[in-house]
């Protein structure tokens, strides 16, 4: 997200009508509904957290404890519990 000067982009009757809402204010324009990216569509996150995952159901079919998983991945008790459940689900 970038910011742009809104003196530079917006016309000046314009500017002013959205000076009566918000003045000095940041205001923030989503993009249009077509535009928009679905999350992680510029990285492979997507990717890597359905092999790290996969990677902690594995671990715990291993043996290894909720608790033992939460510490090893750094990630709460309460979402491993949900990653094992979306993973038992997933099978």
């Amino acid at each position: 997200m970038g910011y742009k000067k809104a003196a530079k982009v917006l016309p000046v009757e314009l500017l002013k009508v959205i000076q009566e809402y918000v003045d000095g204010e940041y205001l923030y324009i989503p993009r249009k509904e077509e535009m928009r990216k679905d999350w992680g569509s510029n990285t492979n996150i997507r990717i890597e957290l359905k092999e790290r995952n996969k990677e902690i159901y594995t671990d715990y079919e291993s043996g290894d404890s909720i608790n033992e998983l939460s510490k090893k991945y750094y990630l709460s008790v309460k979402s491993i519990q949900r990653i094992i459940r979306e993973e038992k689900n997933y099978d």
